[in-house]
């Protein structure tokens, strides 16, 4: 607070020191009065043209200010030695005064003199202050580290805020319980590991996790990021890790947390021309503070980081990183938890269930269902909602998994049609196929970058994928593309997604899973690596020509197979494609209900929301959805 403060002062006192200085080079010109020879205006007194005088004492002589006959302003300076020019203007009858000398205060003249140097001075310090981020230490502060400390008043986050990774919250529980009693293990000879590092995907809570920890513990917390010790000067990033792990052991028992620690710690000597120096510097210090000559007891290092595989392998070995703690992606369980913890934070209706949400949200994770609520929370407020009900979450749910709306966008009815078609196809191939996951919705809304979506949800969490399944889903993929051929005599460009996806699978299928026959159980995809990734440019081909032909045979096969497959479940079950393209045209989105109707036989049920009198007239647009239904893929 007090660097802010010193940092406006001297902003405006270098504004307050300019305007004066201008405005006193300014004064003297204030008048309008041209500048005259001293010689010229003797010659204009004695051609009697000067009708006034005001003379006045100055520093460097009189100051005059004169006027002519034909009242224009002239000013000129005389010297001390001319006694004989108030005789001149008696004698031709100039009229004239005398002003007394104004004496200049010490202040204004160390101003006048000085100013120049001191607005020079202040603007390279308050430059310099603001290349270092006003940090402690003034302009000087290279070295200082930008660890910020938290204690019990700004920071009240406590494992009851953490849901969803009870493992992880068990793994770092024991370094609060050593922090509040280490006799515990010490008396059986443990010790407290150096330090942790969470690992997982973005968004999955890791830094909520590190302040839980700092909530709970009730020692000092430092936290800092990964980029904050890396600057434009050489040794700075060193001399930053220096002064934190100083701070931390004057106030040890602490916690140092670091976030995105990958910004300093990948691997050394990575990188075309032999990598950053500064940044290897940070991190060789950060190596010896964490587990040196001189021991840091008693200061524990927390880091995140959600690319393990591009950190230093001295970093990760145990006496650094003793522990490695991974939190994953919540399953089902977990993300009930959480939605229950970001529920409690908005008034929601009686019909909301959060069971319900995290088995139609796999693979959200905390922060992906933070944002669910916040969006049903506005959803609930644009239609003035009291409380947040599970139309509004839904609503959220199909924006997030989908994209958003674009209601604006008119299609021709000929691309509804083929849309139609085209979406009808991937769900009545993913229905008929046992290995698919179940089809929760399809719309031709055009929704993000695409014209229609056919939404699955799986029935629940699932980890790996067989063989059978794998084949299925490149069948869906296909159904789109069929059903353009079959019913509508042409093909466009919707498919080429569905393309790409299959012919990954199959790839996948081919050279790293082993499910041919043919190849067998060995991995032939090529060795890929980025330089980016801290790994070594080169390129590993493991396949031989031969090889990528028999590769490419059997892709070829996996494909042309599910292809056949959904061609054959397409055109033996027109009906049923004519009946969901019509419901779909009709209706814009229909739900897993109305798709059981189709497929038993029967007429699909009008949605729950529609009335007969909603239907646009004009078939060259499309109907608006009124409950702002999900789109199709």
């Amino acid at each position: 607070m007090n660097n802010q403060w010193f940092s406006k002062i001297a902003v405006w006192l270098v504004v307050a020191l300019v305007l004066f200085t201008v405005f006193k080079q300014f004064d003297r010109v204030s008048t309008g009065a041209a500048p005259m020879g001293y010689s010229d205006f003797l010659e204009e007194v004695r051609g009697k043209r000067i009708k006034s005088v005001t003379l006045q004492e100055g520093g460097a002589g009189t100051e005059i200010l004169a006027t002519t006959t034909d009242d224009k302003r002239i000013r000129t300076t005389a010297t001390y030695l001319d006694r004989g020019l108030i005789g001149d203007l008696i004698n031709y009858g100039v009229k004239f005064d005398v002003k007394p000398r104004e004496e200049q205060s010490l202040i204004v003249g160390l101003l006048m003199s000085w100013g120049p140097m001191l607005l020079l001075i202040g603007v390279w310090i308050y430059f310099m202050r603001q290349m270092q981020g006003g940090g402690k230490g003034g302009a000087f502060s290279f070295g200082k580290s930008r660890a910020r400390m938290l204690d019990d008043t700004n920071n009240n986050i406590t494992f009851a805020d953490v849901a969803g990774c009870d493992e992880a919250k068990e793994e770092v529980r024991e370094l609060v319980d050593f922090l509040r009693d280490p006799q515990k293990f010490q008396k059986l000879g443990g010790r407290i590991p150096r330090g942790v590092l969470m690992v997982g995907p973005p968004g999955t809570g890791k830094t909520l996790l590190a302040k839980s920890i700092a909530g709970e513990a009730k020692v000092p917390f430092f936290t800092i990021s990964g980029s904050d010790f890396v600057e434009m000067f050489v040794g700075v990033g060193a001399a930053r890790v220096r002064d934190m792990f100083e701070q931390a052991k004057k106030n040890a028992p602490c916690i140092i947390f670091v976030d995105e620690i990958d910004a300093v710690g990948r691997h050394r000597g990575a990188g075309l021309g032999g990598g950053n120096d500064e940044r290897e510097q940070t991190l060789n210090q950060m190596l010896v503070e964490m587990d040196g000559f001189d021991t840091n007891a008693g200061v524990i290092v927390i880091a995140a980081t959600n690319r393990p595989d591009i950190l230093d392998p001295a970093l990760l070995r145990p006496g650094r990183f003793d522990r490695q703690v991974y939190v994953t992606l919540p399953d089902v369980r977990g993300r009930e938890q959480i939605l229950n913890v970001h529920i409690r934070k908005v008034p929601v209706g009686q019909d909301v269930r959060a069971d319900i949400l995290a088995r139609g949200t796999p693979g959200f994770s905390g922060a992906d269902l933070a944002n669910l609520v916040n969006e049903a929370a506005l959803f609930a407020a644009r239609r003035n909602g009291r409380v947040v009900e599970m139309q509004d979450f839904e609503k959220a749910k199909d924006k997030i998994m989908m994209g958003p709306e674009r209601k604006s966008m008119i299609m021709p009815e000929e691309e509804r049609k083929n849309t139609a078609y085209h979406e009808a196809g991937h769900a009545l191939v993913a229905r008929m196929l046992p290995k698919t996951d179940p089809v929760h919705k399809v719309t031709i809304i055009p929704r993000g970058r695409a014209l229609g979506v056919t939404m699955q949800l799986p029935e629940g969490d699932r980890y790996s994928m067989d063989k059978n399944r794998m084949l299925d889903t490149i069948s869906v993929l296909f159904g789109g593309r069929i059903a353009e051929e079959v019913f509508m005599n042409q093909m466009t460009t919707g498919a080429s997604n569905d393309f790409e996806r299959a012919t990954a699978i199959a790839r996948d299928m081919v050279t790293r899973y082993g499910m041919t026959d043919e190849l067998g159980p060995m991995v032939y995809a090529d060795a890929e690596g980025e330089v980016f990734l801290g790994r070594s440019i080169t390129k590993t081909t493991t396949m031989s020509e031969e090889t990528m032909q028999k590769v490419d045979h059997e892709m070829r096969r996996i494909i042309d197979t599910q292809y056949a497959l959904a061609r054959k479940l397409i055109e033996d079950n027109q009906d049923k494609m004519h009946a969901m393209a019509k419901a779909l045209l009709e209706w814009e989105t229909i739900d897993a209900d109305q798709i059981e109707d189709i497929m038993s036989g029967r007429d699909p049920r009008p949605p729950k929301d529609w009335t007969p009198s909603s239907r646009p007239n004009d078939g060259n647009k499309p109907p608006v959805n009124t409950d702002g239904a999900p789109a199709a893929a």
